[in-house]
């Protein structure tokens, strides 16, 4: 597939102040007890006690999970089941005060600390954790105006959770660029991606991604130093995750917004409804399915006259990654739906260039139709998009992907194929899904399954499926 298999096979040696900070005096674990930052809100008492009136419930389980998470950020480990054995002395109890609430931890990863206090930016994220696990459970399951049976309804509670987190800011300076791509990259495609957030980040451009390492960070990193250049005192650097994926990648410590998602479908519609534009670099499954969902979206009829900047970009060594997705769309999806995006190789600062003019694009469409600038309400997301999809195998086996499928379809199909092998490669639900009933079997169009074996292929053979593991065995077949 590539003749450059070789600079593939390392995924990202962290280095300088990349590396998780953990001096030689500093092992083994710590107990604290921390009160909130600026994001948390106060909590009544019954808020509390439904958290922690049962320690062997899911909301607890979930609440614990996040939290270490945010705890062991810098983990070189993606592999949900092994970083949660790895704690399972973990405890972590939510303390109610009469000015408010602390928490108290026990068995925490000391990374986590300097000189004994619990680094800032790790105790934001602790309590923005707290903050959406408390308003998925106790406020919008209980609303009667929550409809989770229509797209719009759907499209409400997206909002409802993101403003919630006071990540929608108003203002036409907010401009966000999201940025996707893998965990598992080259160091060369990592440095790449901080150079592209830096020339964003002198632009004047926020930085929103899927909040972990990798191509994840990268950008957040550059931009941090960009926006310092530019005296810009209040860089955003946003993350969304969502419960399932979040052990298997922490939060970076750059991430000064982060906000949990209810699962990936609502994760990848806050994705784009808050995007201005979107930049892509190298990854692995996981990257080809944010791929595939936004081009499923805008090759939806409706959306056919609406700007939205996407840009393909990698550095000059990896141009072989972008051209193997390109392919793989033209031959799937047609060469009509490549118009959406654009490919630029080895051109930090064209890449910026490019987005800013798009941005400019985007918010003169909105205000000629007086759309919000915060929120994407004219982006059209069919209900196939937003309904969430728990990849069992029956659900994998009984996918459709055939090309007499309309266009859109057929991209939300290939999405959740790609999704499922996501959830088999690190997601605990799909690890232990895998161990018990083996591999997940997928099925379609001959011509199709060829073109997503080869796809694969490529990704196992450049080293994009899991972190620091070159003995990859799938979790799928394909047939």
């Amino acid at each position: 597939m590539t003749s450059k298999k070789k600079s593939h096979t390392k995924t990202v040696p962290e280095r300088e102040c990349d590396t998780p900070r953990k001096p030689a005096y500093q092992t083994g674990k710590v107990d604290a007890s921390i009160a909130p930052g600026k994001v948390m809100g106060l909590l009544s008492p019954q808020e509390v006690n439904t958290l922690l009136s049962d320690k062997s419930s899911p909301l607890y389980d979930l609440f614990r999970r996040c939290a270490l998470a945010v705890l062991n950020s810098g983990s070189m480990e993606d592999n949900a089941a092994r970083i949660l054995a790895a704690h399972a002395d973990f405890d972590i109890q939510v303390i109610q005060q009469s000015r408010g609430v602390k928490l108290a931890m026990r068995n925490a990863p000391i990374t986590a600390f300097v000189d004994g206090e619990i680094i800032q930016g790790v105790r934001e994220q602790l309590f923005s954790v707290l903050r959406d696990v408390v308003y998925l459970h106790s406020h919008l399951k209980s609303d009667p105006d929550v409809d989770l049976n229509t797209s719009e309804g759907i499209t409400d509670v997206v909002f409802r959770i993101l403003r919630h987190a006071k990540v929608l800011k108003t203002g036409i300076k907010n401009q966000l660029i999201i940025c996707w791509g893998g965990h598992s990259i080259t160091r060369n495609e990592y440095d790449y991606t901080k150079l592209v957030g830096y020339e964003m980040g002198l632009r004047g451009l926020n930085i929103g991604t899927g909040c972990g390492p990798g191509a994840m960070k990268g950008p957040m990193k550059g931009a941090a130093i960009g926006h310092a250049k530019q005296h810009i005192h209040f860089g955003r650097y946003i993350g969304l995750t969502e419960p399932d994926i979040i052990a298997a990648e922490s939060p970076n410590p750059i991430v000064n917004e982060l906000v949990i998602l209810p699962d990936i479908e609502k994760r990848l519609e806050s994705f784009v409804r808050m995007a201005h534009g979107i930049v892509v670099f190298p990854g692995g499954v996981g990257t080809a399915e944010e791929i595939l969902y936004l081009l499923g979206i805008l090759t939806h009829p409706k959306n056919k006259d609406l700007p939205f900047p996407l840009i393909f970009t990698a550095p000059q060594e990896s141009q072989d990654y972008f051209n193997t997705i390109d392919t793989f769309i033209r031959q799937t999806l047609g060469p009509e739906v490549t118009k959406r995006y654009k490919i630029i190789i080895g051109n930090p600062a064209q890449v910026a260039i490019e987005m800013k003019h798009g941005v400019k694009t985007v918010l003169e469409h909105r205000r000629n139709l007086k759309d919000a600038y915060y929120f994407n309400w004219l982006l059209h997301i069919p209900y196939d998009f937003q309904m969430p999809f728990f990849p069992t195998h029956d659900a994998m086996n009984q996918l459709a992907i055939t090309p007499d499928l309309d266009t859109h379809l057929l991209a939300a199909n290939l999405r959740r194929a790609f999704s499922g092998i996501v959830s088999g490669n690190v997601k605990e639900t799909g690890l232990k899904l895998i161990e018990q009933h083996g591999p997940y079997r997928i099925r379609g169009d001959k011509k199709l399954m060829r073109l997503l074996d080869e796809l694969m292929k490529g990704f196992i053979s450049q080293g994009r499926m899991k972190l620091g593991e070159n003995d990859y065995h799938p979790c799928y077949v394909i047939e």
